[in-house]
């Protein structure tokens, strides 16, 4: 109704002083002695008009419509210094509202013994360990459903109850995916780890997002298939849902990893592809209880909206995922693991990109600077060169893999490269790439007393030896322990910023290396994120990577398809953007 009432009174107004006194001022500005005429004119313009508004006044009361300006749709409840245009708060400080008794008991019903208000699991829940950002508030409750039934039910309980949902995968957000600064429902997917189908035949497989990658390949590996996306780092308990982690940095991330959940450096994107290319289809528990599937099971389609996509990276504020589709791959009958060393960084990203260029198909290529190569050698009682060093894994048969290694060992002898090793045997091959997928591990070993900031930027290829580059140069100029590795055959690198998180002074410094970066990344028509995705943390810089045209459209979708904001609020979209 107070649409209606604004409508009536705007349209009215406009006609009677816009189309009339606007046109006259328009026109009568260019008559001599315009001034005396429009005084004339608009002394009974005006009393129209207002006689008007008084009309569209008296209809609106007559049918009990509501005269107050619409409220503009702005995430209000949200301190706009975190996630705002410029922003330097890393606590999030959301408004809070108990969650309701008879909220808790209809809960209760379904879920029994599947719902906690311990307060050691909430905080669990409510301040992920990985995270360089924070909340003020925790989840009120823990809902641990095991069916796409009880997502349902949970979802539309909290939708009644307006109470805000944050879904929860693998913890291995980075930017505070997790966080609940509205307080609200937590929904663990843990219990949700069924393989419901495998269709060799047609290389996919569905499944609930709850199950672990590791999990997910051993049950395929009888069959001589895998889901090639690696997640780079072994974050121990959080393996148990690496796979679900996988999910939200796409979507609620498969809650996180459907991307990212954020540790997770995918370490087989230069082949196979990004998580995005990895999906065929979602089963998704929308805002009103709704439950959608976004495509159907083939390969490629061109039917309607892709609503898949729309959900891989919108970090669980669309909705909540319950069943995945996955693009599957045969296992390699042979793959090589070649190393090399370079005097400079830019030498290491040059050879990377050249490689790329070269048309040989890497499955993996991977950069480390000579402090994290150091940290390697300190964690693992290892003797590697300390000097910037690349990666490569190369597949397919045996004769084929050894052919590309020798093209690539030229490439590095052109561009300064030393050392230039590579093995076969499978062992040895596991080996090295369990130390690559330590290296965080490593750091902490190195300096045990600190805590990391990690982040990512991406951008375009050719760009990616000019921005490693300068941003090495800020790195290594800083009193901090800063660390790069760098997924080369995308464009995509991060650093491991280490500090001691009981200095303030410390903390700023790795914040101001990060903004450093992603200003950098952005000059170069780069992203703030390649992987990590937004979250709290990188809100800031939407509006300069997008423009406001595209984060309104965003707001836009988000408040059609979440009306009372109840999924993931405060995430992803900024809060200073309005419609």
């Amino acid at each position: 109704m107070g649409f209606l009432s604004s409508f009536l009174s705007r349209s009215l107004l406009r006609r009677s002083l816009s189309s009339s006194s606007t046109r006259s001022i328009h026109l009568l500005s260019q008559e001599s002695g315009a001034g005396d005429v429009l005084r004339r004119r608009l002394r009974w313009r005006l009393p129209l008009a207002a006689a008007a508004a008084a009309g569209a006044a008296a209809i609106a009361l007559a049918l009990d419509l509501d005269l107050r300006p619409a409220p503009s749709l702005c995430d209000h409840g949200l301190d706009p210094r975190v996630g705002g245009k410029d922003s330097t708060e890393l606590v999030v400080k959301g408004s809070h509202k108990e969650v309701p008794k008879e909220f808790i008991d209809e809960l209760r019903s379904f879920l029994q013994d599947n719902l906690t208000l311990d307060y050691e699991e909430r905080c669990f829940h409510g301040k992920p360990q990985s995270s360089f950002h924070t909340a003020v508030n925790i989840p009120d409750v823990i809902a641990y459903p095991r069916t796409q039934d009880e997502v349902q039910k949970i979802v539309t309980v909290c939708n009644k109850y307006k109470v805000p949902i944050v879904p929860y995968g693998g913890a291995t957000s980075l930017e505070g995916h997790t966080l609940a600064p509205y307080g609200g429902a937590c929904i663990d997917m843990f219990l949700m780890k069924q393989i419901k189908a495998l269709h060799i035949e047609d290389m996919d497989v569905v499944l609930e997002p709850g199950i672990g990658w590791i999990e997910l390949n051993e049950y395929l590996k009888p069959y001589d298939l895998f889901f090639p996306l690696d997640p780079g780092q072994t974050w121990g308990y959080n393996w148990r849902n690496v796979f679900h982690s996988l999910f939200w940095f796409f979507s609620c991330e498969v809650g996180l990893f459907i991307r990212v959940q954020s540790l997770f450096e995918l370490l087989l994107p230069a082949w196979y592809g990004t998580m995005r290319d990895n999906v065929i289809n979602l089963q998704v528990v929308l805002a009103n209880g709704d439950i959608m599937k976004t495509a159907s099971r083939a390969r490629k389609s061109a039917a309607g909206y892709d609503l898949t996509r729309l959900v891989i990276g919108s970090e669980g504020t669309l909705g909540v995922i319950t069943e995945v589709t996955l693009r599957l791959q045969k296992i390699p009958k042979h793959s090589a693991v070649a190393m090399c060393n370079f005097p400079t960084i830019k030498d290491a990203a040059d050879v990377a990109i050249a490689t790329m260029h070269s048309g040989i198909q890497v499955s993996r290529a991977e950069l480390l600077d000579e402090v994290q190569v150091k940290a390697i050698n300190v964690a693992n009682g290892q003797t590697f060169p300390e000097r910037p060093t690349l990666m490569f894994e190369f597949t397919g048969t045996e004769t084929y893999a050894r052919e590309q290694t020798l093209i690539v060992q030229k490439i590095v002898s052109e561009h300064n490269g030393s050392d230039f090793v590579f093995v076969e045997d499978a062992d040895a091959k596991k080996e090295l790439w369990r130390i690559r997928k330590e290296a965080l591990w490593a750091c902490f070993a190195m300096a045990p007393d600190c805590a990391a900031m990690i982040t990512d930027v991406c951008v375009p290829l050719s760009r990616l030896a000019e921005c490693i580059s300068k941003s090495k140069q800020q790195l290594a100029a800083s009193p901090l322990t800063c660390t790069i590795i760098a997924h080369a055959g995308d464009g995509n690198f991060h650093t491991f910023i280490l500090f001691d998180p009981n200095q303030e002074e410390q903390k700023r410094e790795a914040e101001r290396l990060n903004h450093f970066m992603v200003h950098t990344a952005l000059s170069m028509e780069g992203t703030c994120t390649g992987e990590h995705a937004v979250g709290t943390g990188k809100m800031k810089y939407l509006e300069e990577e997008l423009g406001m045209g595209a984060l309104r459209t965003m707001k836009r979708i988000k408040t059609t398809l979440d009306p009372n904001n109840i999924m993931n609020p405060g995430k992803l979209i900024p809060p200073h953007v309005c419609i």
